[in-house]
């Protein structure tokens, strides 16, 4: 198993359709491959993690990597992994504010993380929700 972790920045604001059709796109594609994953969103930055077999992780990022839709793709982690911690996630998703009143970006991925055991990992996407978390109502919320 594989782990590639990266983060990248949108050209501009997408609306919550546009997401849906990325998150339509990338669970289709990713079942297919046998990768797995999360995706966050916090204004204009995405992180994301994507497991699996190495060659799948690889071409899957080259393929996301080559969207025009975003620049500034920073690899942050690509490792072999023992197991997947989001095994039964095709892609999981993330975007700041939920329909609980008060709920934050940051309590909402600290939730997701709660069963994953690499702290590297939760420490990443812990640290990108308390720096892009906004209360309910800025955004909208698409957790799958």
């Amino acid at each position: 198993m594989h782990r590639f972790l990266y983060i990248s920045t949108v050209r501009r604001t997408l609306s919550d359709a546009e997401l849906e059709d990325i998150l339509v796109a990338s669970r289709r594609n990713n079942r297919l491959a046998d990768v797995t994953g999360l995706l966050v969103v916090g204004n204009r930055r995405f992180l994301q993690v994507l497991e699996g077999p190495e060659d799948a992780v690889n071409s899957t990022f080259s393929r996301i990597s080559k969207d025009q839709r975003h620049y500034a793709v920073v690899q942050l982690n690509n490792k072999a992994i023992a197991a997947r911690s989001f095994a039964r996630w095709e892609m999981g998703f993330q975007r700041g504010g939920d329909v609980n009143e008060g709920s934050t970006l940051e309590e909402q991925v600290a939730s997701l993380l709660e069963p994953v055991a690499d702290a590297n990992l939760k420490a990443y996407f812990s640290g990108f929700a308390k720096s892009h978390s906004q209360p309910a109502g800025e955004t909208t919320n698409m957790r799958h």
